[in-house]
């Protein structure tokens, strides 16, 4: 046997350690110069939202944040075209929310069926839910808002969210999630006399949470910025959402634009989002690595 304890470890190749540290000072000076890229637009709509409307459209404009935060800020939350911003963000709020669990309960109930009950056509049935990606939903919007006028669904939260809630993406990623699952489990579920949902609530739904969690901070982003449909279910002010309060208040004609009170209200409609995405970066990101896998 060859004695190594005291062999000398292997020095790396000359000018290995100086390559290695300029690449990475390289990729940390390009990674900044990226954020810097994308985070000055929001820097100056946020410095916009903290001065006055000649110090906007006065060239030019202020790099750095004026003296009326709180009076801005005060002014787009308390009023607005139709209704208070404040308003708005409350109607958006509870949208994406209801549009994000609807989509994933109904997802994980789809994938669940197909994957783990025997019943005639389900393959048939998967892909037909799969299809829908075909038909998104500009293509449908007109049946769409006949069914939900004939139910009576306008100017409601359920009209907002109901004829959203249906994924075939969450559907598709949740069935191929739980085909890597062993069949042992569920063999072992069966054995220790446990049902169905059992086996889904206590073993499934634990094991998917990451995966649940990176949907939930795309599917509330999706929500989020809905247009078209809260456009046109909903004509009573009260019910509009930020992303249509936000257009109002872009004026037509020759009228003067508030940039002061529009900035401001940007702003606001970007901190749910930010927060939903900050709050849960780190299962969001163990579930786009684990889906990958």
């Amino acid at each position: 046997m060859t004695n190594t304890r005291n062999h000398p470890t292997q020095a790396p190749p000359p000018g290995m350690v100086e390559k290695r540290g300029s690449s990475l000072w390289l990729s940390h000076v390009f990674m900044i110069l990226g954020v810097l890229l994308v985070f000055f637009p929001i820097w100056l709509a946020f410095v916009a939202s903290t001065v006055t409307q000649a110090d906007i459209t006065r060239p030019p404009m202020p790099l750095l944040p004026g003296a009326h935060f709180f009076e801005n800020y005060g002014k787009a939350l308390t009023a607005g075209v139709n209704v208070p911003v404040a308003t708005m963000l409350i109607n958006s709020l509870i949208m994406a929310i209801g549009i994000a669990v609807g989509k994933i309960v109904i997802s994980l109930l789809s994938a669940f069926a197909i994957v783990y009950f025997r019943f005639p056509g389900r393959t048939f049935f998967f892909w037909l839910i799969f299809l829908t990606l075909m038909l998104p939903v500009e293509v449908r919007i007109v049946p769409t808002y006949e069914v939900v006028a004939g139910f009576g669904l306008l100017n409601s939260y359920s009209g907002l969210i109901f004829p959203l809630i249906a994924s075939a993406t969450a559907t598709f990623l949740f069935r191929q999630f739980f085909m890597t699952i062993p069949d042992e489990l569920a063999e072992a579920a069966r054995v220790d006399g446990a049902r169905p949902m059992r086996f889904f609530f206590d073993i499934l739904l634990p094991m998917s949470r990451t995966n649940v969690a990176a949907l939930f901070v795309i599917l509330f982003i999706y929500g989020w910025n809905q247009y078209l449909w809260p456009l046109l279910v909903t004509t009573d002010p009260s019910m509009n959402t930020i992303v249509m309060g936000i257009k109002q208040m872009f004026p037509s004609g020759d009228d003067t634009a508030d940039w002061p009170v529009i900035m401001a209200t940007s702003i606001l409609a970007m901190i749910p989002p930010v927060i939903v995405v900050v709050s849960m970066q780190k299962l969001f990101i163990r579930g786009l690595v684990d889906s990958e896998k």
